[in-house]
């Protein structure tokens, strides 16, 4: 199957631009970044895609043994890439997409100019003196929530997350994203980030690297953002004027514009 039409990929932008991949986050899909695509495009060519079983990639190529680990959503990053000869690339990801990025570039390095963690967490459980954000005891009780009401723990969870409550629209949106994605593949895909651990991947990072945190977020506590420019070898940090674990949609134009910055250096 074409990879274009298996991760509904999309290019926008300036041709011959330098290139800016969007990569979502879980219960995603590329429509997320709406409202900070149109701005990066204005100067950088952007490449948006699904994840298969994602928006409106062909869900009939999803298989639980490929997306059960990251490594098949970085195996879906690097067919992008090659389908579309792709070299240098400022990857963007947001959420477990940062790992995702992590682990693409170290296979194939001349793929990435740069990375653009956005509100990342290598893992999300707490560990001896690791704080993650969540108790093993939190993150199973989320993920039973999940396995028994997919629709329920959609709607209560989704706000949380945007945290945003002077746009509550925000988590609506993010609440009919979640509820759009099939649940036998939302609940693979929520085992694969949750349990995820990508502490020991960071220090091997070569790719410059960006880390964008929130100053509340919930999923990616301040804390976590610390480790990962700690562990990143020569990375920088910014902590955006955002509140929640979408700045792309609650404070786009700050979003936007560090991505840009980043890109153009």
């Amino acid at each position: 199957m074409e990879v274009r039409i298996r991760n509904n990929v999309v290019v926008t932008g300036q041709p011959g631009a330098p290139i800016v991949m969007l990569a979502h986050g879980f219960g995603c899909d590329q429509s997320l970044w709406r409202l900070v695509a149109p701005a990066l495009a204005e100067e950088f060519q952007v490449v948006l895609f699904d994840y298969v079983g994602s928006g409106r990639s062909d869900v009939s190529a999803w298989r639980e043994e490929r997306y059960a680990s990251l490594d098949g959503y970085a195996d879906d990053v690097l067919d992008i890439c090659r389908e579309l000869d792709l070299r240098d690339v400022v990857f963007v990801g947001h959420s477990v997409s940062s790992m995702v990025g992590v682990l693409a570039a170290a296979r194939e390095p001349l793929r990435f100019g740069k990375l653009v963690l956005l509100v990342p967490s290598p893992c999300y459980i707490d560990e001896g003196d690791y704080r993650g954000g969540f108790s093993a005891a939190d993150i199973d009780e989320l993920l039973d929530s999940l396995e028994s009401n997919y629709l329920g723990w959609s709607a209560t969870l989704a706000p949380i997350i945007v945290n945003d409550p002077d746009q509550p629209e925000l988590g609506q949106e993010l609440t009919d994203s979640f509820c759009r994605t099939d649940p036998a593949v939302a609940r693979v895909f929520a085992r694969t980030t949750f349990l995820s651990d990508n502490r020991e991947d960071l220090a091997s990072v070569k790719t410059p690297t960006l880390i964008l945190e929130c100053r509340q977020d919930m999923i990616a506590p301040p804390e976590v953002g610390a480790y990962v420019h700690a562990a990143i070898p020569g990375s920088r940090i910014v902590t955006l004027d955002a509140v929640g674990h979408c700045p792309q949609l609650s404070a786009p134009e700050v979003t936007a514009a560090a991505i840009a910055s980043f890109a153009r250096d």
